[in-house]
């Protein structure tokens, strides 16, 4: 059979010519690269300083959470810890965010779980919790602690379409100290009562009693709660010591405490906006400041007594101008 010869259109043609010049303009060139661009200038870097390396966390020797002993001499115990430092110091600009925090958020509730002698290690479970934000989980559980609705009830904190204390920072770290309290009690383990936060009593204790184990680190959980405490290590870690896990964030960029005053409210308010503007400010600013504030009213019919947090005046301009430049 004789062979077909095939035909060249004009567009064929015009597709040939262009890749033959492209051809012969990269020819005469060299690269050094394997990925085919041109090379880097010589730079020397001491790579002992740059943060951004990708290396494996430093483990500490020994480790403790509110006192109690984490076993690092157990391998799954210690490839726990290991995997929460590396996804905590590799997502940068989360972890960034949750230290930054810290200065302005953790001042309260240090002093809020001192009065009810719970230990100081559970502000990084706010911090494992909810990034120190005010967020509100798929399951609908809100907040620094993220409580869902009829546990803070039961805990004594208010939640309608008006006030929701769940948003109240001191409150609800009131309310999360009686859970972990209780859990406590429980449990007789500061670790469980962790796990019992995250999964809740009555799972916890199903767990314990089928596993027959009375140690975190010994049961078997579900994904999310075998990796809760390990969490709240890392922030531990990191928060404890930024620049050993690579984080170098100037005092003068740490974010500050909120300067305010409170104002008692005993009766309804028909608009937060009138009045923020009779107390100097404005309504972005009270609510960010009354986060719980849920509402533009407050009809108050059972005539209790809130308290209104209303910025010092000169707080929103000047928060930053008194700092040194120091690093953590």
């Amino acid at each position: 059979m004789q062979a077909i010869k095939p035909r060249l259109t004009k567009h064929h043609m015009f597709i040939i010519c262009i890749l033959t010049i492209f051809a012969g303009g990269v020819e005469g060139q060299t690269f050094s690269s394997s990925n085919g661009l041109p090379p880097e200038p010589n730079v020397v870097v001491d790579q002992q300083y740059l943060p951004q390396n990708v290396r494996t966390p430093v483990l500490p020797r020994s480790l403790d959470f509110a006192g109690e002993k984490i076993p690092l001499e157990n391998f799954d115990t210690r490839e726990s810890l290991e995997r929460e430092l590396m996804v905590n110091m590799f997502w940068h600009s989360q972890t960034i965010f949750i230290i930054k925090q810290t200065s302005r958020f953790f001042p309260t509730i240090e002093a809020i779980l001192k009065k009810n002698n719970i230990p100081d290690d559970f502000k990084y479970l706010c911090a494992a919790e909810s990034g120190l934000q005010q967020v509100v989980s798929p399951a609908k559980a809100v907040g620094f602690w993220q409580l869902m609705p009829a546990t803070a009830k039961e805990l004594g904190l208010e939640v309608n379409d008006e006030v929701d204390e769940r948003y109240h920072i001191e409150k609800s770290t009131w309310a999360a100290c009686r859970y972990l309290q209780r859990s406590y009690d429980l449990f007789g383990s500061w670790t469980l009562a962790a796990a019992a936060y995250n999964m809740g009593e009555k799972g916890l204790t199903q767990q314990i009693a089928r596993q027959k184990a009375i140690s975190y680190h010994d049961l078997r959980l579900n994904d999310e709660t075998a990796r809760y405490l390990f969490r709240i290590l890392a922030f531990k870690l990191i928060i404890s010591n930024p620049q050993q896990y690579g984080f170098y964030i100037p005092l003068t960029e740490m974010y500050p405490p909120y300067r305010y005053r409170e104002v008692a409210v005993s009766t309804s308010v028909a608009s937060w906006a009138d009045f923020a503007i009779q107390y100097n400010t404005n309504y972005k600013i009270l609510k960010i400041l009354n986060t719980w504030l849920r509402d533009a009213a407050l009809t108050n019919k059972n005539k209790r007594t809130y308290y209104i947090k209303v910025p010092e005046a000169g707080f929103r301009e000047n928060a930053y101008s008194s700092r040194q430049t120091k690093h953590r």
